[in-house]
């Protein structure tokens, strides 16, 4: 056989070492240097050369990522050294009663730790050898795990070859996990098919790794991130030297990690993230704490089962199982009836809750959900919880199916689910739970800002026949108000002068206050930008609306529908004759840089601010030309740092995003 140009060879190692370099930038950095168009060229050329000489191909070639016959079955690897479990810590007094035994270990009077989140996914182990990966296996019970080698290959944060060391013979430890919104999409998806649902993003990174198809795995979201090396032929002094080494290499090593000099700085690293966990876009279930010395670490070792130099610190746990006592219905302002459950009390994420929602109808039906079923409960953030999972094994055969009401709980009025719809609705146009929802909503802060009107004054508004649409609200006099439970003379006129303050709020405000299906902050200031008046938005088509680049036909829908119902036009007529402004005052594209300071910047805002709520400063960089966006990126101009920022200031400093205080914002802005 003629030996192949050198030429051939070379192009092709050149090829993958390019392709690599710029999965780099894409999946770790997430600073990407050419277009997707570029990077199908290279993948199209490499693919076309391998297929003309298929000598070359290597099993570390990006080819080789996805592909491959399903297995018949996981093969069993032995881990070179055991993956142990760490000890579990549930209180900050553990974590000192930690210290004390590791410092008493060691008989030293301060140990140094390294603080780092503890993501809530699969745990893996990658080998390398000569700088490429050849193995990748999970951590099954700690000495032997499942080897997954082919479906580790398509995920594409994961480096096929280390980057500057063509030495190193290493194993890896990580873990693999699935982002929050591709978690929901996965969801959605697999609803629509009909499939099972996976119960939370844990459950479902575990269940694609384990994929006897890698082809399945490749089609789901998965990533991860690394975070230590159980044997390695390098070299190292600290934890902090081998993060470091990773991230050189071309691992993902969580940006969020830090030292900790005594217990009581890991005890906080601890406090603020158990706040802030709900600020990531994956979950985390707690911090795990390590000695940063490595001489401290083997001379600490472990016990059978645990190393003596690091500690999980578990949070609330984020589901929790119970029992369903009935299932009730909740209309909201929409009309939108929502099936809740009523559950036995049962603590979860630092609260005892006693309901969960339950979406709609289809929700119900593709799990099975009845009344009286035992189910597992979750609850992400300071929301109602969610009933994710029923437990089969326990039913009793009492349990009962739900059924949706055809006619609204609150009014009686029919109840109408459209066809390509998931929520069922009450056409009543006087429902009292609307109207009160509905209220609330208008006078919400980030709406007319009505202070003093919450639900129980709404709800004896609505109830005496005092307010019948949002119009009303600028007809209440003293006399009505003064009446009303714990309202009086001088509650009633701060009330409305609040009321009479809100008549300045503006267009964008007032679209929003409107309740518009689908029409949140950015829309409505999307249409007061474009329309400018009240009047010019009722009057446009459905094209003109189609024709804004942040309007679909959804949102396109529900606008043109909205301002063709009378009743709707009809309420708009009498908030303008109250003297609600119903216009947003033109910017000129000729406007000086002294009144658009922040024309074309996009800013980024972390921490506490002191001369400005998170709203007002955002409302200020837009109305001062700027762009707020929620995540830093490459594109970012600056990020806002406050007081005890977020991850976004790390992420900041990694891409070189410039960073600026408060005070030097306020110069930026002239204030």
């Amino acid at each position: 056989m003629a030996q192949l140009p050198l030429d051939v060879r070379e192009r092709v190692e050149k090829l993958r070492e390019l392709i690599e370099y710029h999965n780099y930038r894409y999946y770790v950095l997430d600073d990407p240097v050419i277009s997707d168009a570029e990077f199908d060229g290279l993948m199209r050329e490499l693919s076309r050369l391998e297929s003309e000489h298929p000598e070359l191909i290597t099993p570390d070639s990006p080819t080789q990522r996805v592909g491959g016959k399903p297995a018949e079955g996981f093969a069993t690897v032995i881990h070179r050294v055991p993956m142990l479990s760490l000890q579990n810590a549930y209180s900050f007094q553990e974590l000192r009663e930690f210290d004390a035994r590791v410092k008493r270990f060691l008989g030293v009077g301060q140990v140094e730790y390294v603080c780092e989140l503890k993501i809530d996914g699969l745990a893996i182990s990658l080998e390398y050898s000569n700088g490429r990966f050849v193995k990748g296996a999970t951590r099954g019970d700690g000495v032997t795990g499942e080897d997954v080698t082919h479906n580790i290959r398509t995920i594409k944060s994961i480096p096929m070859r280390l980057r500057g060391d063509d030495e190193a013979d290493l194993d890896v430890r990580g873990e693999v996990y699935m982002i929050k919104s591709e978690f929901e999409k996965l969801n959605e998806e697999r609803s629509r098919r009909g499939e099972a649902l996976f119960a939370n993003p844990r459950n479902a990174a575990a269940g694609s790794l384990r994929q006897l198809d890698p082809k399945i795995t490749a089609s789901r979201p998965l990533n991860a991130f690394l975070y230590a090396i159980g044997f390695s032929n390098k070299r190292f002094e600290t934890h902090m030297q081998v993060l470091a080494y990773l991230k050189s290499v071309g691992f993902r090593v969580n940006p969020n990690i830090q030292i900790a000099h005594d217990i009581e700085e890991a005890i906080e690293y601890c406090r603020r993230w158990g706040d802030q966990r709900d600020t990531l876009d994956y979950e985390i279930d707690g911090v795990v704490i390590k000695v940063n010395s490595l001489r401290y670490q083997e001379m600490l070792g472990a016990t059978a089962k645990n190393p003596r130099w690091a500690v999980a610190f578990k949070f609330e746990a984020r589901q929790a199982t119970t029992k369903i006592k009935d299932i009730k219905v909740q209309v909201g302002r929409t009309g939108a009836l929502t099936p809740l459950a009523i559950l036995e009390p049962v603590r979860l994420a630092g609260s005892v809750v006693s309901r969960a929602t339950l979406h709609n109808e289809d929700y119900v039906r593709s799990k099975d959900i009845r009344i009286g079923d035992t189910v597992i409960v979750q609850k992400a953030g300071d929301v109602i919880p969610e009933v994710v999972k029923v437990v089969e094994d326990e039913r009793t055969g009492q349990e009962r199916q739900f059924v949706m009401p055809d006619r609204c709980p609150e009014c009686g009025a029919e109840v109408v689910r459209l066809e390509g719809e998931a929520v069922a609705r009450c056409v009543g146009l006087r429902c009292p739970a609307q109207l009160r929802e509905g209220i609330e909503h208008f006078a919400s802060r980030d709406a007319m800002d009505i202070e003093g009107m919450g639900p129980a004054l709404v709800s004896q508004l609505v109830d005496k026949g005092l307010v019948h649409d949002f119009a009303d609200l600028y007809n209440l006099t003293i006399e009505d108000l003064v009446g009303l439970e714990r309202m009086g003379n001088k509650s009633a006129q701060n009330l409305l002068a609040s009321i009479e303050e809100s008549k300045k709020r503006g267009l964008s405000r007032v679209l929003y206050a409107l309740g518009i299906r689908h029409v949140g902050e950015n829309v409505a200031r999307v249409l007061a930008e474009h329309f400018h008046s009240i009047e010019a938005l009722m009057s446009a088509r459905y094209e003109d609306l189609m024709a804004i680049p942040e309007i679909g036909p959804k949102i396109a829908y529900s606008i043109k529908s909205f301002f063709d119902e009378e009743a709707n036009r009809d309420v708009i007529q009498r908030l303008m004759k109250s003297g609600v402004v119903m216009g947003e005052e033109e910017k000129a594209v000729s406007e000086g840089a002294s009144s658009r300071p922040l024309a074309g910047k996009k800013f980024v805002l972390t921490g506490a601010l002191e001369h400005f709520s998170r709203k007002e400063a955002e409302d200020l960089i837009r109305e001062l030309g700027g762009e707020v966006s929620g995540s830093v990126s490459s594109k970012t101009d600056y990020v806002v740092v406050g007081q005890d920022p977020g991850s976004k200031f790390d992420r900041a400093r990694q891409l070189g995003v410039p960073t600026i205080d408060e005070e030097e914002f306020l110069k930026m802005i002239k204030r």
